[in-house]
């Protein structure tokens, strides 16, 4: 691992600074080339700090902001009303070249308005996605995007989800040839609306995807694609109805457990899986989701992680900015410009 210096949006999040400051400890000992830089209120991070590191003072340095992103606020109010916000500052600092990565727990529509400001997206990109994995049936992971940044997306910004999708996978996932599929009401190639049969058809002629069709949104977790493209309105109800659900079987199996000795033994076996499970179906809480397709590198955590969840929004960062994530998504985004010019 090459040396790396992340920026944290302390005050962001629902449950207070000491997590992600928590958080930020254990990356240090866990990397050892790792250094941050901690955006928020001074006072307040120098005084957690002073209780819990010691050794590890050489590694960060603390940058005083005055205001802060609520999760209530307005993301046009935070862009024009908040620019001294830790979120702010810690997006600047990517922009400025301070920081190869930043992470923050904070109000996703502040985060999206204002990292697209600061950052920009990429040559040839329309609009950042939110993606991030699932788990399915075979143990593998499956890129799910967007998850929310774009809410209607058209041919070309679907096209473009399907390339950055695909590096992602490459990259992170390990994956050389990742099969990409868009999510549609059928496999067949005369459903869903114009929008997503035009990108099927640009999809499966370009050479430097590899398309393989359409999915259902019961094929999410079977196996079947490693990315699956979809706007921020199908990809956002998708991930949130499995979460819905398997918060349905954990309060199932609880009330079933309450009732016979022989439902409380299967409650036993059974919920440990759900619960990571349900973990693995909230990526955000679990290991951050990428606002991919910016000139940086952007992680979000869930607004109401623990210190663990956070560490491993994290640990997402540090892979991107080892991978060189966007400079890889340029690249296949310029190449796919050139095979249609």
């Amino acid at each position: 691992m090459r040396h790396l210096t992340l920026a944290l949006d302390i005050m962001g999040g629902d449950n207070g600074p000491h997590i992600i400051l928590s958080a930020a400890l254990k990356a240090l000992n866990e990397f050892p080339q790792l250094n941050f830089v901690f955006c928020g209120d001074e006072g307040v991070i120098t005084s957690w700090l002073k209780q819990h590191s010691s050794s590890l003072s050489n590694r960060y340095s603390i940058v005083h902001c005055d205001q802060q992103v609520l999760m209530d606020d307005n993301p046009v109010t935070a862009l024009r009303h908040k620019k001294d916000s830790s979120m702010a500052c810690a997006i600047k600092h990517v922009k400025n070249g301070q920081a190869d990565a930043c992470v923050s727990a904070g109000n996703t529509g502040a985060l999206l308005a204002i990292a697209c400001s600061q950052l920009k997206t990429l040559a040839g990109v329309n609009r950042p996605a939110l993606v991030s994995s699932l788990p399915t049936a075979k143990g593998q992971k499956a890129y799910l995007l967007d998850l929310g940044a774009t809410v209607q997306s058209d041919a070309q910004t679907l096209l473009q989800n399907a390339v950055m999708g695909s590096v992602l996978a490459q990259e992170i996932g390990g994956i050389e040839r990742p099969r990409v599929a868009i999510l549609n009401v059928g496999e067949e190639q005369i459903k869903g609306p114009a929008s997503i049969k035009q990108a099927s058809r640009l999809l499966a002629d370009s050479e430097h995807i590899n398309y393989i069709g359409f999915v259902e949104g019961d094929d999410i977790f079977n196996d079947i694609a490693d990315v699956i493209v979809t706007d921020g309105f199908s990809g956002n109800i998708a991930l949130k109805s499995c979460e819905g659900l398997v918060k349905l079987l954990i309060e199932q199996i609880k009330r079933d457990a309450r009732r016979n000795f022989l439902s409380k033994i299967m409650a036993k076996l059974a919920m440990p899986l759900l619960r990571r499970l349900y973990l693995r179906v909230n990526p955000d809480q679990y290991n951050g989701a990428s606002l991919i397709g910016l000139r940086g590198i952007v992680v979000k955590s869930h607004g109401n992680a623990s210190d663990e969840a956070f560490l491993y929004a994290i640990r997402e960062a540090v892979q991107e900015a080892n991978r060189q994530v966007p400079t890889k998504i340029k690249d296949k985004i310029e190449n796919l410009l050139m095979e249609r010019s």
